[in-house]
């Protein structure tokens, strides 16, 4: 029995936002009891060695109002102190070519 218990937490549904140099993997798994949770992980490519560091937190279904209320919270007074211009991340996997820029709020003095 104790070969499964590295397999005891199932994944039931994945979700990957890319975000630049940062990719986020939204995951809900379940336990032995079949009882869902969320795990959140950011995944980033550490540039001295190339090695792509994770940083994960679980959020257990207990926990999700009072989660979601906090996130909300803190982004909504981020958005009334200062301009929020969220990125839009757009890459060639569409065919029209408009949409294969990637425009960035900087420029080169050339």
């Amino acid at each position: 029995m104790g070969d499964f218990d590295s397999r005891d937490r199932e994944e039931v549904y994945s979700k990957k936002v890319r975000a630049g140099k940062r990719t986020y993997f939204f995951d809900v798994k379940a336990t032995r009891s079949n009882d869902y949770y969320i795990t959140i992980t950011e995944s980033k490519k550490r540039l001295e060695d190339g090695v792509f560091v994770k940083h994960k937190i679980f959020l257990y279904k207990e926990d999700f109002e009072k989660f979601a209320e906090g996130f909300k919270e803190t982004t909504d007074y981020i958005k009334a102190h200062q301009e929020v211009t969220e990125k839009r991340y757009e890459f060639a996997e569409s065919s029209d070519s408009t949409s294969a820029k990637i425009t960035d709020d900087f420029s080169f003095g050339i």
